[in-house]
This record gives structure tokens, sequence and C-alpha cells, in this order.
């Protein structure tokens, strides 16, 4: 059977109900906006791995104390980040799967853009 372009062609207001509700895409937005920061790009990396405080996470990306509580703040409001104090100290993880799998992604299409390596399927 021969397929025309016209016969795959999809109504707007189909297409249109297969769009996110409005609120999902303003946080989704919020949450790629914070990500749009290479040093929260970089917390949240090690933060997908496991828990960290603030003297471990200032250590590893080479930023002043402050700047990198101000980030994990940012982090934690935009609902990317969960803390947990363990007596004095607060720890840091990213929130659930759906944040680690984003920020692993991400990473790994960055370093297919770099190397030039293809794209998985």
């Amino acid at each position: 059977m021969l397929m025309y372009a016209r016969d795959n062609v999809v109504g707007a207001g189909e297409l249109q109900q297969r769009l996110p509700a409005d609120n999902e895409v303003v946080a989704a937005t919020d949450m790629l906006r914070m990500l749009a920061d290479g040093t929260r790009l970089r917390l949240m990396w090690l933060l997908s791995d496991g828990e960290h405080d603030v003297t471990s996470l200032v250590a590893a990306v080479g930023a002043a104390r402050p700047a990198v509580s101000q980030h994990l703040a940012k982090l934690r409001l935009a609902g990317l980040v969960t803390i947990r104090r363990d007596g004095r100290r607060a720890l840091y993880a990213a929130r659930g799967g759906h944040v680690r799998r984003l920020v692993t992604e991400v990473m790994h299409a960055a370093a297919h853009s770099v190397t030039g390596e293809p794209e998985h399927d």
C-alpha cells in the first residue's frame, strides 16, 4: 500500500491533547533552568550518586562555600535536591530517580556531542 505524507497528518486539536499541562511545562522549564548553570550541574552530577555534605561538595567543585550553599538552596527550592540532617551535618542528594536520570542523560548527551560518538536509539 502506498502512503503519502498527508495520510499521517494529525489535526491541531489532537496535537494539543498530547501536550503536557501548563503547570508541568512551567515546572520542567524551572528545573532545566536550574541545571543551566555549570556549578549547579556539577553539584547535581555528584548528588545523583548519593548523599554529600557541603564541605565535600565545596572541595569537589572548587567553589566558595557560600556559593555552593546558595546553589544548593536554589536546587532545593526547585525540587531537585533533598536534605537530610545527620546531627549537625546537612546531607544533600538528588531527589528521586527522574532527577538522577535527567542529569545522567543530559551529561551523556553532552559527552556524545563533545566526542562525536554516535547517539543511542
